[in-house]
């Protein structure tokens, strides 16, 4: 496949990725930290949209079945983007609307991350199943490779950017200023990735290509052709596990430097910068990694580095040590970047011919299920632990500690999972139920 394509999907990646950076890196930590909004509830709201992430398998197995235009994934790629760029721009109204009327910030707000997490959805698995179309197995290692890379570097430098423009915000957080410096960023954000996902997009899939024409399925029996395999099922499980721990972290880590540390937004802002890089880093070594181990051990690899980053940011606090937490941001940025190049690779391989769609779809629903549990234990616990004890330090530490736990829980999944057992055991389940006389 020619490397401009494996670019121009890169760019959809990016996109996609850059609506989330002012939302998981500065809205969060500013309805929590600044506007006292409770963590159960911002928990909630962000982790609310991937209630419905069972829908990615339905968009995927119907987006193989079912071209609109001549195209399979361009038209989901596209709804899921304008999906995702709307919800991000009407985040910050409905942030300031709870805290000033909750009665009629609530609904803006479901309204606003709502339609992010749907996008989401759509988009994500639109587009990682036309990279699985396009690529091919035996371009797939360096397509994951390019897409992930432009992706970090898009979230390193949104961070940056979107710190510079807040410095106005984190002066006077409430004044006039301070907030038309905040609806700045989330429109210019917004836009931005709009345009990149474009021009990413245009002309990328061929008009006209070859649907698959086998037995339409109903949604419950998709599920089924996964969950009748004893790996797919397996994969799942690691999948959520995994994610949980390594993105259960996102909404509490800059409320974490303000409350403990008394870091301002557009310094915490830049925590995801620090961190992106670190994951940039592994991804560049990664592909070297698996030819030296294989995927299997460099993803264990990666899941042992980032549990010792997650033990290290409880560390900094219970220590008192901020320098520390910025050398625990790095050594989670980089075991999170092993773990997450080959984990994806691990799912495209999980793959079916013909199925494609479906089972993106399953992996992508547990990358949403993992996102809405994580999210969502994050902020209970951290409440939670806070009304009991009176103590934030311990409230915030035991969440880093339990995702740590998760970690090591994922790694003891892993070592059960073989591709090639997979590919064994599905053709048969996949036969049965979906009535294909070939895969």
């Amino acid at each position: 496949m020619p490397f401009t394509k494996i670019v121009r999907l890169g760019m959809l990646h990016m996109a996609v990725a850059m609506t989330l950076v002012p939302i998981n890196s500065t809205l969060n930590r500013i309805m929590i930290s600044e506007l006292g909004l409770a963590a159960t509830l911002v928990a909630i709201l962000v982790s609310l949209p991937y209630v419905f992430s069972p829908i990615q398998v339905w968009i995927g197995a119907y987006s193989d079945q079912h071209p609109l235009y001549g195209y399979r994934r361009s038209p989901y790629i596209l709804l899921g983007l304008l999906m995702c760029a709307g919800g991000a721009a009407l985040a910050p109204s409905a942030a300031f609307l709870m805290h000033s009327n909750m009665a009629l910030g609530l609904p803006l707000g479901l309204l606003a991350f709502g339609a992010w997490g749907m996008g989401f959805n759509f988009a994500t698995v639109s587009y990682l199943s036309l990279a699985t179309d396009l690529a091919g197995e035996e371009h797939r290692a360096r397509t994951v490779g390019v897409m992930w890379f432009m992706l970090i570097t898009s979230v390193i430098v949104t961070a940056i950017v979107v710190a510079r423009f807040l410095r106005p915000y984190s002066a006077n957080p409430l004044s006039a200023e301070g907030i038309a410096a905040l609806y700045r960023v989330f429109y210019g954000v917004s836009a931005v990735a709009v345009l990149l996902g474009l021009l990413g997009l245009f002309g990328l899939e061929r008009r006209g290509g070859s649907a698959h024409t086998g037995e339409r399925q109903s949604f419950p029996a998709m599920l089924r052709m996964i969950g009748t395999n004893p790996q797919a099922r397996l994969f799942f499980v690691y999948l959520v596990v995994l994610l949980i721990a390594l993105l259960g972290q996102d909404l509490l880590l800059e409320p974490y430097a303000a409350d403990v540390f008394g870091v301002p937004v557009s310094r915490t802002t830049e925590y995801t910068s620090i961190w992106g890089i670190a994951l940039l880093v592994a991804l560049l070594l990664t592909n070297r990694l698996i030819r030296w181990v294989g995927k299997g051990r460099a993803a264990a690899i990666g899941g042992v580095i980032a549990a010792a980053g997650l033990v290290l940011i409880a560390l900094s606090g219970l220590m008192g040590i901020k320098s520390l937490l910025m050398v625990a941001l790095i050594i989670f940025g980089f075991g999170s970047g092993i773990s997450t190049a080959t984990n994806i690779s691990l799912m495209l391989d999980m793959t079916i011919a013909g199925k494609v769609g479906a089972f993106i779809g399953a992996w992508g629903m547990a990358d949403a299920l993992a996102r809405f549990c994580g999210t969502l234990l994050s902020g209970v616990v951290r409440d939670g632990i806070k009304a009991l004890t009176g103590n934030t330090l311990a409230a915030y530490t035991t969440v880093f500690l339990i995702e740590a736990l998760a970690l090591g829980v994922s790694l003891v999944l892993l070592r059960r999972i073989s591709v090639s057992r997979f590919r064994d055991t599905t053709p048969s389940s996949v036969v049965e139920l979906a009535g294909y006389a070939e895969l």
